[in-house]
């Protein structure tokens, strides 16, 4: 972390800690948590006596439950990131083990990939989503 000074990381926390709480805040907002995980919930809960409110609700929990999963996967990067300040390994590319530049930092401060690693991470996301079909993230 010796590429990072002080005020930069105390920046960067500052920066990730808002993200965490405003992610916390939009995850309660469309959905409910169980056990460790988020899942997408409509606003009405339970036996809908009216096929218009059933409706609704399916609408609505179309919505929420891909919103919730990418909100928990960025607040699980977001938590990920913190983890490692507290650990002293924050900045450093999982993939090549070089030190993540600032500028990308602060434009990403949960960014644990860079360079080549992202490049190569890019392809292989785009490789295996081609292979089963799915649209690329």
């Amino acid at each position: 972390m010796s590429h990072l000074n002080e005020d930069q990381m105390d920046d960067l926390r500052a920066n990730l800690e808002a993200e965490r709480d405003s992610l916390e805040e939009e995850l309660a907002e469309h959905g409910r948590k169980e056990n460790r995980d988020w899942q997408g919930t409509s606003g009405s809960q339970g036996a809908e006596p009216d096929p218009n409110d059933s409706a609704d609700n399916i609408e609505e929990l179309s919505t929420n439950i891909p919103l919730v999963e990418e909100l928990e996967k960025r607040h699980k990067e977001v938590g990920k990131a913190l983890g490692k300040m507290d650990g002293g390994t924050y900045g450093i590319c999982e993939g090549c083990k070089k030190l993540v530049p600032f500028d990308r930092l602060e434009a990403n401060p949960a960014a644990s990939f860079f360079g080549e690693a992202l490049h190569f991470l890019s392809r292989e996301k785009e490789r295996v989503s081609y292979q089963s079909g799915a649209p690329p993230d």
